[in-house]
């Protein structure tokens, strides 16, 4: 039970043998106060923009999200003066604050402008209307306070009061707001091949990914999990092709009922789910000082227990999606009438790879899986993406970013690197980046992290002043030359 209780959250700590705890980490934080009140109205604002993004049409809502960003032209005039915004493309911004050292990296900060769509049919389980923004019980209200326009619009009140400062950076500071991350995050690909062609090589890229939980129920008390690493991204188009013809007489198997074949087959050969070839076994080492009795000493000693403390991760689904590759079949696809047999049958099959596991080697093992099945191929659908590298949660990159998460939170919290099990738009800079950090500094207990693209989303009304005020601490801190 300790390893469910552990892992209930999704969020499984990175920590490794020698890894910096709690007191190796210097609070940072500059002496500037952020009204929350005037930063909760902007992001009111913001979330009455339904910026939807669409995976087939990267100008859906495109009056929607030009109005959202007329609306930051207007409410942050001196970034759009001085920092050279360009659209790379789709509404894909990225600004650039020059340093007055060239020979020092660039920092890279990222947001993204687009938010999921409210599943119909369930507007009404809302307590405020999903764009409204309502400001009421101390939170803001609606779909993407959370995520991530609570995100942005905290750094961008960060960068304006900095402008206003009239603070000049030594290394440069690139910050990329991204159009589509729900969909993809082609833009942020844009924005990485931008520094790319120009042979910049950034010191870290700082996207959302991780946030503070209050009620961790690793210890029931508040930890900043803030994400080094992420899984891998694929998704598959599965398509079994038979014959057509009247539904009066079938095929021994149709386009359908081969599809069902092939999605059971490759549901019951799954990935490897181990210990080995991730950070799981060094986690439970340096985690096994704070866990009692039997629990301590099997996680001490994981080589011999590993068995049976796999066999408990693998009961829980975010514990078993931490140690392996999933499998998770998202659309079916196939026939246009009942007397009629489809030609063709698809679905398509999500994957989150594991680092042990390549795009190359996942369509194998999914090609392997079916190669009994006459009439099925699998092809990869739209993008695919390797597990980004592990970034480095010891050094000056790590400490700067924790030591800012740690300026911002109360006395004690935890600064926590773990992996990401969704996709975020940083991955995108894993060539462009020597270290990739995830972390959006809000609070929130579980409840509302299970908020985030679902019902009722929302964001503490206090919490946006602690995140203008880690922004402003992480450009103030990074803007010297010296790492």
């Amino acid at each position: 039970m300790y390893i469910r209780a552990l892992l209930a959250s999704g969020i499984l700590a990175l920590s490794a043998c020698g890894a910096p705890t709690a007191d190796d980490i210097r609070p940072l934080r500059q002496n500037i106060v952020f009204d929350a009140n005037e930063v909760a109205q902007d992001l009111s604002q913001a979330i009455q923009y339904r910026t939807i993004s669409s995976a087939f049409d990267p100008r859906a809502s495109w009056e929607e999200f030009e109005g959202f960003r007329a609306f930051l032209a207007r409410r942050f005039p001196r970034m759009h003066a001085a920092l050279d915004p360009q659209d790379l493309g789709d509404g894909q911004l990225l600004f650039t604050w020059a340093g007055s050292n060239e020979d020092a990296q660039p920092i890279v900060l990222l947001a993204h402008q687009d938010v999921v769509p409210i599943e119909p049919g369930t507007e009404d389980q809302w307590s405020y209307p999903p764009f409204d923004g309502t400001i009421a019980d101390g939170f803001v209200w609606g779909r993407g306070t959370l995520d991530m326009k609570g995100h942005l619009i905290a750094l961008l009140h960060a960068v304006e009061r900095h402008l206003e400062n009239g603070t000049q950076p030594e290394r440069t500071i690139y910050i990329s707001l991204g159009p589509d991350e729900e969909v993809g995050g082609a833009g942020a690909r844009r924005a990485a091949q931008y520094l790319a062609d120009r042979g910049q090589q950034a010191w870290f890229a700082l996207d959302e990914g991780g946030l503070t939980v209050l009620d961790s129920p690793m210890t029931n008390a508040p930890a900043a999990m803030i994400g080094v690493a992420e899984k891998g991204y694929m998704t598959v188009t599965v398509t079994a092709r038979a014959r057509g013809g009247h539904s009066s007489t079938p095929p021994r198997a149709t386009a359908i009922s081969l599809l069902a074949q092939a999605i059971n087959a490759i549901e019951q050969d799954p990935f490897e789910h181990s210990l080995n070839d991730g950070p799981t076994r060094a986690m439970l080492q340096a985690m096994a000082p704070e866990m009692e009795g039997i629990a301590g000493f099997a996680a001490a000693n994981n080589g011999i227990f590993g068995p049976m403390i796999r066999g408990q991760l693998m009961e829980e689904d975010a514990a078993r999606a931490l140690i392996g590759t999933t499998i998770a079949p998202t659309i079916i696809e196939g026939g246009v009438k009942d007397n009629v047999l489809p030609q063709e049958a698809t679905a398509h099959i999500n994957l989150r790879l594991h680092p042990r596991d390549t795009v190359e080697s996942a369509l194998a093992h999914l090609r392997a899986s079916v190669r009994h099945l006459d009439g099925i191929t699998i092809e990869t659908d739209q993008w695919a993406s390797n597990a980004p590298p592990v970034a480095d949660f010891e050094g000056p990159a790590w400490q700067l970013i924790a030591g800012a998460a740690s300026g911002q939170a109360e006395p004690g919290t935890p600064m926590v690197p773990f992996m990401v099990t969704g996709a975020t738009d940083v991955r995108a800079f894993a060539d462009t980046a020597d270290n990739l950090y995830r972390y959006s500094p809000a609070r929130a207990v579980m409840a509302d992290v299970a908020r985030i693209h679902g019902d009722d989303e929302r964001i503490a009304v206090e919490d946006l002043a602690r995140m203008s005020g880690f922004f402003y601490t992480v450009i103030a801190e990074a803007s010297a030359a010296g790492e």
